[in-house]
């Protein structure tokens, strides 16, 4: 089963020079952290400010082609954790055919957002996620750890 989440935050990790961008349901109970690189996490947090770059980033231009070839993300599935690794799929419209394309989350988050499409995530995903490790990452990010992006 899939449950729909959307980008609560961006966070810069400055203790791993990371960025973290954190998933939460509507419910607000079931958080999903997943750590990204730099030009990912910045591309998400200009997304999610709406800031335009001088020149289109690489999620700019994926959006601006589907655009161009009429194929719409019908939404975007964070399908898996294996070794403290995501994976997620893009399920993608074009000429009333859906089909899916394997990404990473955090190159299916950024086109998410620019393109409007609901972000899911399997259940299992999160089951395997444990508690206590996520309360207490978000401990020390509250000790001066991280720098909070908020759309």
């Amino acid at each position: 089963m899939w449950i729909q989440m959307t980008v609560n935050t961006v966070l810069f990790d400055s203790k791993n020079s990371s960025y973290i961008v954190v998933l939460k349901d509507e419910t607000g109970k079931k958080i999903l952290p997943i750590w990204i690189g730099a030009a990912e996490g910045n591309s998400i947090a200009l997304a999610m400010s709406n800031m335009k770059a001088s020149r289109p980033l690489t999620h700019d231009l994926i959006a601006s082609i589907f655009d161009r070839l009429e194929i719409e993300v019908a939404r975007i599935v964070v399908s898996d954790l294996i070794e403290n690794t995501f994976y997620a799929s893009l399920y993608l419209l074009q000429n009333g055919k859906e089909f899916h394309i394997d990404s990473r989350p955090s190159d299916a988050i950024a086109l998410a957002i620019r393109m409007s499409a609901p972000i899911f995530v399997q259940e299992e995903v999160l089951a395997k996620q444990d508690q206590s490790t996520i309360d207490q990452w978000m401990k020390n990010l509250g000790e001066g750890g991280g720098t909070e992006y908020n759309a």
